[in-house]
């Protein structure tokens, strides 16, 4: 009889498990399961040249969809379908059809959602950036002239706080505790950045805690929309349009009942197998997973090449777990991520929030604009270098001596700013 992995979730990290999948010899049946009605398609353009011009929501999704390998020709997609529960003892999933779904193999690729603000008010005027949809529907009300307020000053909300001013909008940018990505780029870069964005009509407002929301009087609330933001100062700011971005959900609560860790993600050892159950694995950012490389404890990583590093390691540890064979040693993933922003492009590989102390090995963080390469270290180890306006090659150098780990301070610090 024909064995069969159900992979639930339809984007990136559902399409890099299925080639990954066949990539690691399991010939027998796949099915994903994805609550969007399209196939999967590259998210980062949503903010940006996307989220510019977009045309039709056809023309959009062809732009950003992904090619698919002919190695996954015959992978069974059911789209337009949300998992709603599953038994994992049982290995059965419920879909919001009534249908009930069983497997020999599970892989959890679900994915985020966007973190809403707990804030009473219409929701007319208020937008997130997650979906084709999302982006289509926002570029709609960018017009030139619209005032745009945009909460949380993480990458998407600087890239759309950017991409709304190049089409004629007066944005806003509201930061609560900390600068701009300040986490993953550290205070000095941070600072840096939130000077260029200034510098190109983006208003910033740090430290900023938003308190409500204003909204035009009308005779019922259906009819009502968001027209503007109250601070905890009193300080009232004026939006046609507010964006939240600020943070992310994992897709989890479908698991609800199995007596797995799903508090922050789905708690996974180091194959990517989910913790407390059997036959079922995790890839992308919903997987919370050891971070072996630095010796962080397990955490999720919300970054662009996670879903297909995961979904490497995950796949060949299904198909060992399936087949009662050995397990492969665990690839250890390096994290790398991008962010364009006006004429920036921003480069980072390696984990810079895990860094106790940053130093700049090119340039001067005070002007990103004219390009920099900062190091970020863990005590002794280089885990992160963060670039601005750095050719591929030289890219490339940098994510060498972070995936080689063999900096030595302080002569290690001198060799690099040399370079």
């Amino acid at each position: 009889m024909t064995r069969r992995i159900v992979v639930v979730g339809g984007s990136m990290g559902g399409l890099r498990a299925a080639e990954q999948l066949r990539a690691a010899g399991w010939t027998e049946t796949i099915t994903v399961i994805g609550t969007e009605t399209h196939l999967p398609y590259n998210r980062p353009p949503l903010s940006k040249e996307l989220l510019e011009n977009p045309g039709t929501t056809a023309d959009a999704f062809d732009s950003v969809k992904f090619r698919h390998r002919s190695s996954v020709s015959d992978v069974q997609w059911q789209l337009g379908t949300e998992v709603i529960g599953a038994n994992l003892a049982e290995n059965t999933l419920t879909l919001d059809t009534g249908e009930t779904v069983a497997y020999d193999g599970l892989v959890i690729a679900t994915g985020l959602r966007p973190r809403r603000l707990p804030l009473p008010g219409p929701l007319r005027g208020r937008h997130v950036l997650r979906t084709l949809e999302d982006a289509v529907e926002l570029h709609q009300e960018l017009r030139p002239g619209t005032k745009v307020a945009v909460i949380g000053a993480g990458f998407i909300g600087c890239e759309t706080a950017a991409t709304a001013t190049k089409l004629g909008c007066t944005v806003t940018l509201i930061e609560g505790t900390s600068g701009p990505m300040q986490r993953a780029l550290g205070e000095e870069l941070s600072a840096g950045i939130r000077d260029y964005l200034v510098q190109q009509g983006v208003t910033y407002h740090g430290h900023a805690k938003v308190a409500g929301l204003l909204s035009t009087q009308a005779d019922t609330e259906s009819d009502s929309s968001c027209n503007g933001i109250r601070l905890a100062d009193g300080t009232e700011i004026m939006a046609d349009v507010i964006i939240e971005s600020v943070g992310s959900i994992p897709n989890v609560e479908w698991l609800e009942g199995n007596d797995i860790d799903i508090s922050n993600g789905v708690l996974c050892d180091e194959h990517l197998r989910v913790v407390g159950t059997k036959n079922a694995v995790a890839v992308g950012d919903v997987a919370r997973f050891p971070d072996l490389r630095n010796g962080s404890g397990a955490r999720r990583i919300e970054h662009w090449s996670i879903p297909g590093d995961t979904a490497k390691i995950a796949a060949k540890a299904l198909i060992a777990e399936l087949n009662n064979t050995a397990l492969p040693e665990p690839a250890i993933p390096l994290p790398s991520f991008w962010s364009n922003q006006f004429d920036l492009k921003i480069q980072g590989v390696g984990s810079p929030n895990l860094a106790t102390r940053i130093v700049e090995l090119e340039g001067s963080a005070k002007t990103p604009h004219d390009g920099v390469v900062m190091g970020y270290y863990q005590d002794q180890a280089l885990v992160a270098v963060v670039s601005v306006g750095l050719p591929a090659d030289r890219q490339l150098h940098y994510r060498q001596l972070v995936d080689k780990r063999h900096s030595n301070q302080p002569q290690q610090d001198t060799q690099l700013q040399a370079i």
